[in-house]
């Protein structure tokens, strides 16, 4: 059956107002403010060995009071909720005073150079290695210096508030520098008001391709640019920056503003290529978007991420909770609210994509399928509610250990998570008549993002009260599905938009979502396999979990799997094949070798819990009018 979406486009989408320039204008200049804040911190960096991924890096502190300078490098980032320990690829450091002697530098800490005996000027010099090159780690090479401030720039205690004074000597005069950092005359120099702005400045120096645009708000101007060092044609280059700037629009249409950018400027600072990572980074006049290949033909797929950050623009940057300020680079802030700073922006994303047109809005309903399974089946939600799962970040956001972990079973992701409750409140408010999750946003806009006042779990709860119009309602919610850890009736929810959510695989044999662990390939004639063929050695590779029938029959991460009613197996397809003959309610006897040594286990086959989330249309049903009707007024643009 042909789908219906009634979707409103934004007006003359075909005639964006867009100045495409091949270069970035040259911002109003804003001189470093000595006054109070102290004599300006200056950094320099070049690149001589870039080939191998190395920088020299000089900064340079005057005015130094007598006593020790305390300097450091960061242990965490900004937009990161972990420790990453910059500190270990610093070397070949040294200290000198204003007349170049060399000053003795001792640790104190893993993290930290301490220098005495100067002169009230210490300039410290060293080479940073970085291969990385994503919204946390900085990366250099022959191609690009993709610099992330807080993991390349040390600093020093006390010197916090000084403005600073950065130079980035381009290894190629073609390539140009995109930051959030004010310019100056000098193409290569740039300044900033103080260590919390530079560290929240992610720049990038390569051969970029600029696109530039203007949009009106608060009765000012804000100059918008897209700098993108991709190899891609320009058509596709003009493709991204038209997607990114129908998605601002729409962002903004939600709080009905744009935020007032610092110095008049946002700039998305763009890297895709082999060299770089797939990422992205909010920062307060910016966003760093990095990708592990080119766009080529099409801007779409990443288009996506754009949408995401841009969005953080308001919520985390100004909307920003209490325990994320101020942020703290020499340990982890610890915070309940990332479900609503990142699971509401992941709910925005793509929301946001379908709204522009940048998307269909059957890509946005089918995406929900993602935050529909996961709230409702990962085990994680009978331990933690999203708070809960929001203070799981210091173990979970890229932090690395060795030791194995239980998260299959204990976590799921805050993004996940904050996006499910964001979608079950738009939802219910929509179901209740005339009030939306964008009223929440806005409320949350005015009451604190706009004054840049930090806010509490208290405060989003009262706010999600003022927002519904009926604090009885937001009250038993927040108890229910944030306080504690209920499970929404998604199901009822999206009916009321003619969207299904329906089991994915029904009737198929199920008896866990497992992987077993890569194996060796045979050598010579001594395995079973033939050639080439890997040998399938059937140990599962991490832990099952919860409910699922491989937990319920004790098995567990580490045990290999023998057979099943007595014939035995080496190759995964014929295990997998054996599962499939079955149906379920069945009951085999498994055979498996665990710590313990050999054992048999009473396994019952299952259903896949699986669901996936179609609109009526593609399930066979049809959608009344009255649901079409709210499709529509969910999905379609903001703008007037």
């Amino acid at each position: 059956m042909k789908m219906r979406f009634a979707m409103t486009l934004p007006r003359n989408v075909a005639a964006l107002a867009m100045a495409l320039t091949a270069r970035p204008a040259l911002a109003q200049l804003h001189p470093i403010e000595q006054g109070n804040k102290g004599a300006a911190i200056v950094y320099e960096i070049s690149f001589p060995n870039i080939v191998h991924h190395e920088a020299e890096v000089k900064a340079t502190f005057t005015a130094v009071p007598p006593g020790v300078l305390h300097t450091r490098m960061a242990r965490s980032s900004t937009g990161r909720y972990a420790l990453h320990e910059f500190s270990k690829n610093v070397y070949a450091l040294k200290a000198v005073d204003s007349k170049g002697h060399e000053l003795a530098v001792t640790r104190p800490d893993p993290y930290g150079w301490d220098v005495a005996g100067h002169d009230g000027t210490v300039t410290l010099t060293y080479t940073l290695f970085a291969d990385r090159a994503d919204g946390t780690y900085p990366g250099f090479d022959a191609v690009q210096a993709h610099i992330q401030p807080q993991g390349t720039f040390l600093y020093a205690r006390g010197f916090e508030q000084r403005p600073v004074r950065v130079t980035f000597h381009r290894p190629n005069p073609a390539w140009t520098v995109a930051t959030q950092l004010v310019p100056t005359a000098d193409p290569e120099t740039f300044t900033g008001p103080g260590m919390q702005y530079l560290f929240d400045s992610p720049t990038h120096v390569g051969l970029i391709q600029w696109r530039e645009w203007t949009e009106k708000s608060g009765g000012k101007s804000i100059t918008f640019r897209a700098a993108v060092d991709d190899p891609a044609p320009s058509a596709t280059i003009d493709e991204y920056a038209a997607g990114a700037q129908k998605i601002a629009r729409e962002a903004a249409a939600v709080f009905g503003e744009f935020p007032a950018f610092d110095f008049g400027t946002y700039t998305f600072v763009a890297c895709y290529r082999p060299s770089c990572n797939g990422d992205g980074m909010e920062h307060r006049n910016s966003t760093s978007v990095t990708g592990g290949a080119s766009m080529g033909g099409s801007a779409l797929r990443e288009l996506g991420t754009v949408a995401h950050e841009f969005f953080h623009a308001w919520n985390v940057k100004r909307i920003r909770p209490s325990t994320l300020e101020p942020f703290d680079y020499d340990r982890v802030n610890f915070s309940g609210e990332l479900w609503i700073a990142e699971g509401f922006t992941q709910y925005y994303g793509p929301l946001l994509e379908a709204r522009s047109g940048v998307v269909p809005a059957q890509a946005f309903v089918r995406s929900l399928g993602g935050i529909v399974n996961a709230v409702t089946n990962a085990p994680g939600r009978r331990y933690f509610g999203p708070i809960g799962m929001s203070q799981q970040a210091p173990f979970t956001d890229a932090a690395i250990s060795i030791d194995p972990q239980n998260r299959g079973n204990v976590f799921i992701s805050y993004y996940t998570y904050g996006a499910g409750v964001a979608l079950a409140i738009d939802l219910s408010l929509r179901a209740r008549g005339g009030k939306t999750l964008d009223d929440f946003m806005r409320t949350m806009w005015r009451n604190h993002g706009k004054p840049e006042i930090p806010y509490s779990l208290d405060d989003a709860r009262r706010a999600l009260a003022t927002a519904s119009g009926d604090s009885a309602w937001a009250s038993d919610f927040w108890k229910r599905y944030i306080a504690g850890h209920e499970l929404p009736d998604y199901r009822a929810l999206l009916a009321n938009a003619g969207i299904a959510v329906k089991k994915a695989q029904p009737g198929v044999a199920w008896i866990g979502d497992y992987q077993f662990r890569p194996a060796p390939a045979a050598q010579g004639g001594g395995g079973r396999g033939q050639g080439n063929q890997t040998v399938a050695p059937l140990t599962i590779n991490s832990n099952t979990l919860v409910g699922t029938p491989m937990y319920d029959a004790g098995l567990e991460r580490g045990d290999r799997i023998i057979g099943i009613d007595g014939k035995e197996f080496t190759l995964e397809n014929e295990f997998r094949a054996a599962i499939n003959a079955h149906k379920p309610g069945d009951k085999v006897t498994i055979a498996y070798e665990g710590r313990a040594g050999r054992r048999d286990a009473s396994l019952s086959i299952g259903e896949s819990p699986a669901l996936q989330v179609v609109a009526f249309e593609e399930a066979g049903m049809d959608p009344t009018d009255a649901q079409l009707a709210f499709r529509a007024k969910w999905l379609s643009t903001r703008q007037p």
